[in-house]
């Protein structure tokens, strides 16, 4: 049996975005059961001894969904994991854009304090892109080896980028609690605001016998503006000049939840005006292996109606991207959505190619390490354009392209 968590200090500490991320943020954060009330303190970086500091009481709900989940020790022995916990939320706003803040959860000067940077209100910023690093306690290297890509991917963008981007499978089981308050507990969780997708293998426990949206969904504080049972793991947000739409593969297997999910994107697409729309899902558009197509069949049509820009993906641990598409036809950038999927990360669940045999006309790029793969790609997005650049674990650039600005 896994022992139940006994620290007084929050734990698995995330900050997501507003759906207005230039002027707002959520927190999200644990605690153990009667640790009383909870608050986030927070201010400027700037501002170094705290004096303009504003204190945000958080909402507090009594979680049990992890609860009695068969999982592993970091040892690798079986255990039923005991969990329940109080989940925090606060939900920031009036905050000033492009500015960098810091919080924490205590008057203590002792206290942790960890930052995010809010969205420009216009101009260029930056985000590292990265997924499936199936975050694991007795293979710690899995999540190792997904860290330290982003500490590369920092390293070729010559500072800190303004946030993170993931593509789900950030976890193994998502249902395995412990899992989480491992992958939060790296630094990368403590300097920037995340944002991404439900992946399967984030909404599965152990077993696959009780899958469910609320692991991914307390796990984060995301927008709750999604859809009806999806609020919070489907969502949508502004960043600068970008209307992002967050999707929930696990909601898509029947043709009446890919309806509801379209509705809601075309609806979402509408009543947001942006220059840049970005679609992220977790499954892939084309398989990597051979170039068969996936995800796309079910998806270009509306992606073609509404004038997605660029739909990122990732799921088949392999690199692949198209250029822009438009009525099933390459358009060179003048019209059109890109579609690119995300390797591996976590030099463990990569795959190798085979013979590249389909979707030659409009997969631009395929790119492997094999079963010890380890990549992820920095966007950096301006007025005109969104460039995209795979690096692999080196910081050697691998392939890039530009998302050419249509409206």
């Amino acid at each position: 049996m896994c022992a139940t968590m006994s620290a007084q200090k929050e734990y698995t500490v995330i900050v997501n975005p507003a759906e207005t991320a230039s002027t707002g943020a959520r927190l999200n954060w644990h605690t153990d059961e009667g640790s009383g009330a909870a608050r986030c303190i927070y201010t400027k970086r700037s501002d170094k001894r705290w004096k303009h500091s504003r204190k945000a009481e958080a909402a507090q709900e009594t979680v049990t969904a992890y609860d009695s989940l068969m999982s592993k020790l970091p040892s690798g022995d079986d255990c039923i994991e005991r969990v329940r916990f109080i989940r925090n939320t606060v939900e920031l706003s009036g905050l000033e854009p492009a500015t960098d803040y810091m919080y924490r959860m205590s008057d203590d000067k002792d206290a942790e304090v960890r930052y995010f940077r809010t969205a420009p209100a216009k101009g260029s910023w930056t985000a590292a892109v990265i997924s499936d690093f199936h975050s694991y306690t007795p293979l710690p290297d899995r999540a190792t080896a997904a860290m330290a890509m982003l500490d590369t991917l920092e390293s070729v963008n010559g500072r800190n980028f303004d946030m993170v981007l993931h593509v789900g499978d950030i976890c193994a089981w998502g249902g395995s609690y412990s899992f989480w308050k491992a992958l939060y507990a790296n630094p990368q969780f403590s300097k920037y605001l995340w944002a991404g997708v439900n992946g399967n293998h984030d909404n599965m426990d152990r077993k696959s016998t009780r899958r469910s949206n609320d692991y991914f969904r307390y796990a984060n504080n995301n927008p709750l503006n999604g859809y009806e049972g999806e609020e919070g793991v489907c969502y949508y947000f502004t960043y600068g000049q970008v209307l992002f739409i967050m999707l929930n593969n696990e909601s898509m297997r029947s043709d009446e939840g890919l309806a509801a999910a379209q509705e809601w994107v075309k609806r979402t697409i509408a009543e947001h005006p942006s220059k840049y729309v970005v679609v992220m899902e977790h499954y892939q558009w084309f398989y990597g292996n051979d170039g068969r197509t996936s995800q796309y069949a079910r998806w270009h049509d509306l992606f073609d109606e509404c004038g997605v820009d660029l739909a990122i993906a990732a799921n088949n641990h392999i690199y692949a991207r198209t250029g822009a598409i438009y009525h099933d036809r390459e358009t060179y950038g003048s019209a059109g959505t890109v579609y690119v999927q995300t390797p591996s990360s976590d030099n463990e669940r990569g795959q190798a190619a085979k013979e590249w045999t389909d979707n030659k006309d409009k997969i631009k790029y395929i790119w492997t390490e094999g079963p010890k793969t380890v990549g992820a790609m920095l966007m950096n997005v301006d007025d005109c354009r969104i460039t995209m650049t795979l690096y692999d674990r080196q910081g050697h650039t691998l392939d890039t392209f530009d998302v050419l600005a249509k409206r």
